[in-house]
């Protein structure tokens, strides 16, 4: 099986919606961050993806059809590399919504005070499983806040100028043809259109949402996909 779609939107401007949308239209499995955190043990393909830029494409992806959000959304050149055929989707929305709901979120994921850190140190002695998932996010701390924002994510006028260019960069890398570039608020026509699937008659999914972020990370830190 092989990726037919490729996912180069940041984290927060819907890709758990466009993950649910894909799945709905036949796109079976469709990877995200959440397959990362319940199987862990698939960060190896990925840090050697990160070193070398590639990796065993088809042990990684077996039995997926498409990739969204991060680990994949770096990469996503050395992905259209790997499957010429695949088409691109760049999910964005506007900036100041974005920040709002990165910096409200995933940008403190982790645990913030000192007893919440106590905790889980106590935690990462007993568990292995733990120990492989806080491994997971260092990826992303590495890549996202180390590599693409350079170390300044709270630096908000920098972040809008980092924002900014990966949409051009996006733009002005994939053929015309193979990307879509899409608010998931557009709803289902733009992307049907793309993919040429007819409009399912269905609600758009609206997933992931700030109140319910904590609760999906600690199912997904347990092994639970949410």
């Amino acid at each position: 099986m092989s990726i037919k779609v490729i996912g180069a939107g940041f984290p927060r401007t819907g890709t758990t919606s466009l993950k649910r949308m894909l799945e709905h239209l036949g796109y079976v499995k469709t990877y995200h961050m959440k397959e990362l955190l319940v199987n862990p043990d698939m960060l190896g393909y990925w840090l050697e993806l990160e070193k070398t830029g590639t990796t065993h494409w088809d042990e990684l992806y077996e039995g997926y059809q498409a990739t969204v959000d991060f680990p994949a959304y770096p990469w996503y050149k050395e992905h259209m590399d790997q499957y010429p055929d695949a088409k691109v989707i760049l999910t964005y929305r506007p900036f100041e919504d974005w920040y709002k709901s990165v910096y409200n979120t995933i940008w403190q994921a982790g645990p913030q005070s000192l007893p919440e850190k106590l905790i889980m140190m106590s935690k990462l002695i007993t568990n292995p499983r733990l120990r492989k998932v806080i491994n997971c996010i260092k990826l992303v701390k590495r890549n996202v806040w180390g590599v693409h924002f350079q170390g300044r994510f709270e630096d908000k006028a920098f972040a809008e100028k980092i924002f900014n260019e990966h949409i051009e960069s996006v733009k002005n890398t994939v053929p015309a043809d193979r990307l879509l570039v899409m608010q998931i608020s557009e709803g289902w026509e733009p992307l049907c259109k793309f993919l040429g699937h007819p409009i399912p008659d269905q609600d758009l999914p609206h997933l992931n949402k700030k109140e319910n972020f904590r609760t999906m990370l600690k199912g997904l830190m347990k092994g639970e996909m949410i």
